[in-house]
Protein backbone atom coordinates (compact mmCIF):
# COMPACT_ATOMS: atom_id res chain seq x y z
CA UNK A 1 0.00 0.00 0.00
CA UNK A 2 1.08 3.46 -0.94
CA UNK A 3 2.60 5.70 1.79
CA UNK A 4 2.30 9.51 2.22
CA UNK A 5 5.31 11.51 3.04
CA UNK A 6 6.10 12.09 6.30
CA UNK A 7 6.70 15.65 8.03
CA UNK A 8 9.24 16.27 10.32
CA UNK A 9 8.25 17.86 13.53
CA UNK A 10 9.76 21.01 11.65
CA UNK A 11 7.39 20.63 8.93
CA UNK A 12 10.10 19.79 5.76
CA UNK A 13 10.79 16.87 4.33
CA UNK A 14 14.14 14.41 5.17
CA UNK A 15 16.07 13.28 1.48
CA UNK A 16 15.22 10.02 2.73
CA UNK A 17 10.95 10.79 2.95
CA UNK A 18 11.41 12.48 -1.08
CA UNK A 19 13.13 9.60 -2.29
CA UNK A 20 10.69 7.34 -0.89
CA UNK A 21 8.03 9.49 -2.30
CA UNK A 22 9.53 9.76 -5.77
CA UNK A 23 9.70 5.88 -5.93
CA UNK A 24 6.36 5.47 -5.19
CA UNK A 25 5.27 7.84 -7.75
CA UNK A 26 7.45 5.90 -10.32
CA UNK A 27 6.08 2.82 -9.37
CA UNK A 28 2.35 4.11 -9.66
CA UNK A 29 3.87 5.31 -13.26
CA UNK A 30 5.04 1.56 -14.20
CA UNK A 31 1.63 0.18 -12.59
CA UNK A 32 -0.50 2.36 -14.86
CA UNK A 33 1.45 1.86 -17.83
CA UNK A 34 1.51 -2.02 -17.42
CA UNK A 35 -2.01 -1.87 -16.34
CA UNK A 36 -2.66 0.15 -19.97
CA UNK A 37 -0.83 -1.92 -22.18
CA UNK A 38 -2.66 -5.01 -20.71
CA UNK A 39 -5.96 -2.96 -21.01
CA UNK A 40 -5.35 -2.10 -24.36
CA UNK A 41 -4.27 -5.46 -25.87
CA UNK A 42 -7.71 -6.79 -24.22
CA UNK A 43 -9.60 -4.00 -25.73
CA UNK A 44 -7.80 -4.39 -29.29
CA UNK A 45 -8.74 -7.98 -28.85
CA UNK A 46 -12.34 -7.05 -28.59
CA UNK A 47 -12.22 -4.39 -30.91
CA UNK A 48 -11.14 -7.17 -33.84
CA UNK A 49 -13.92 -9.72 -32.37
CA UNK A 50 -16.65 -6.74 -32.69
CA UNK A 51 -14.84 -5.91 -36.10
CA UNK A 52 -15.15 -9.68 -37.36
CA UNK A 53 -19.37 -9.83 -36.15
CA UNK A 54 -20.07 -6.53 -37.98
CA UNK A 55 -18.27 -7.94 -41.02
CA UNK A 56 -19.85 -10.91 -40.62
CA UNK A 57 -23.56 -9.34 -40.44
CA UNK A 58 -22.28 -6.96 -43.38
CA UNK A 59 -21.37 -9.69 -45.45
CA UNK A 60 -24.49 -11.51 -44.78
CA UNK A 61 -26.55 -8.70 -45.39
CA UNK A 62 -24.84 -7.74 -49.21
CA UNK A 63 -24.75 -11.32 -49.85
CA UNK A 64 -28.87 -11.41 -49.42
CA UNK A 65 -29.03 -8.02 -51.65
CA UNK A 66 -27.11 -9.75 -54.30
CA UNK A 67 -28.96 -12.79 -54.51
CA UNK A 68 -32.04 -10.33 -54.32
CA UNK A 69 -31.05 -8.38 -57.53
CA UNK A 70 -30.16 -11.87 -59.22
CA UNK A 71 -33.34 -12.62 -58.50
CA UNK A 72 -34.98 -9.34 -59.74
CA UNK A 73 -32.52 -9.57 -62.78
CA UNK A 74 -33.60 -13.25 -63.96
CA UNK A 75 -37.51 -12.27 -63.36
CA UNK A 76 -36.40 -9.54 -65.38
CA UNK A 77 -34.79 -11.62 -68.40
CA UNK A 78 -37.60 -13.99 -68.34
CA UNK A 79 -40.21 -11.01 -68.73
CA UNK A 80 -37.95 -9.88 -71.83
CA UNK A 81 -37.08 -13.37 -73.19
CA UNK A 82 -41.28 -13.99 -73.12
CA UNK A 83 -41.60 -10.20 -74.55
CA UNK A 84 -39.23 -10.48 -77.28
CA UNK A 85 -40.72 -14.25 -78.38
CA UNK A 86 -44.11 -12.08 -78.28
CA UNK A 87 -42.70 -9.85 -80.76
CA UNK A 88 -40.67 -12.14 -83.32
CA UNK A 89 -44.12 -14.45 -83.38
CA UNK A 90 -46.33 -11.72 -84.00
CA UNK A 91 -43.40 -10.50 -86.31
CA UNK A 92 -43.18 -13.65 -88.18
CA UNK A 93 -46.91 -14.11 -88.17
CA UNK A 94 -46.91 -10.20 -90.30
CA UNK A 95 -44.52 -11.58 -92.66
CA UNK A 96 -45.99 -14.93 -93.44
CA UNK A 97 -49.42 -13.41 -93.85
CA UNK A 98 -47.94 -10.25 -95.74
CA UNK A 99 -46.49 -13.06 -98.28
CA UNK A 100 -49.31 -15.29 -98.20
CA UNK A 101 -51.40 -12.52 -99.86
CA UNK A 102 -48.35 -12.09 -102.22
CA UNK A 103 -49.33 -15.63 -103.06
CA UNK A 104 -45.50 -17.13 -101.96
CA UNK A 105 -45.74 -20.76 -100.80
CA UNK A 106 -44.30 -20.62 -96.95
CA UNK A 107 -42.15 -23.23 -95.97
CA UNK A 108 -44.84 -25.88 -95.09
CA UNK A 109 -46.11 -25.44 -98.60
CA UNK A 110 -42.55 -26.30 -99.87
CA UNK A 111 -42.28 -29.05 -97.54
CA UNK A 112 -45.84 -30.36 -98.85
CA UNK A 113 -44.33 -30.08 -102.34
CA UNK A 114 -41.09 -31.61 -101.74
CA UNK A 115 -43.31 -34.73 -100.00
CA UNK A 116 -45.59 -35.05 -103.07
CA UNK A 117 -42.13 -34.94 -105.49
CA UNK A 118 -40.84 -37.69 -103.43
CA UNK A 119 -43.87 -39.73 -103.60
CA UNK A 120 -44.73 -39.10 -107.13
CA UNK A 121 -40.68 -40.15 -108.62
CA UNK A 122 -41.56 -43.26 -106.38
CA UNK A 123 -44.22 -44.11 -107.96
CA UNK A 124 -42.83 -43.29 -111.79
CA UNK A 125 -39.41 -45.50 -110.51
CA UNK A 126 -41.85 -48.13 -109.59
CA UNK A 127 -43.50 -48.19 -112.99
CA UNK A 128 -40.32 -47.88 -114.92
CA UNK A 129 -39.55 -51.17 -113.31
CA UNK A 130 -42.61 -52.97 -113.87
CA UNK A 131 -43.50 -51.89 -117.44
Amino acid sequence: MATTPKKKASGNYTAHTIMESANQIWLAGLGAFAKTQEEGGRFFDVLVREGEEVEARTRKVADDMVEDVKDKVQSMTGKATDKLDKLEQAFQDRVARALGRLGVPTYEDVLEISRRLDALQQSIQKLDRHG
